[in-house]
């Protein structure tokens, strides 16, 4: 029974890439539309920067604000009403 649910789904799989891959045409995409109007490209440099120094820094920022705003003030108990010891 177990390689019959397999085989159905590796049927529905290929099914399914095989019709992404027949629906979607690369070559429409050298007709351009009416109105397009696209602008210059971008450097190495700022495509290095946009989707990849970006994302890291806003990463680190929203880290930084959690962890500071988050971290237990002086004086103040961090255990809760938490009880660690076992029960006998």
């Amino acid at each position: 029974m177990d390689k019959k649910n397999a085989l159905r789904a590796g049927t529905l799989a290929a099914g399914t890439t095989l019709m992404m891959l027949l629906m979607t045409s690369p070559a429409l995409a050298l007709i351009p539309d009416d109105g397009d109007d696209p602008g210059t490209g971008l450097s190495v440099a700022e495509t290095l920067g946009l989707f990849v120094a970006l994302p890291i820094v806003l990463f680190l920022v929203i880290t930084g604000l959690v962890m500071v705003l988050t971290k237990p003030r002086k004086g103040q108990d961090t255990s809760g009403n938490v009880d660690v010891k076992a029960k006998a």
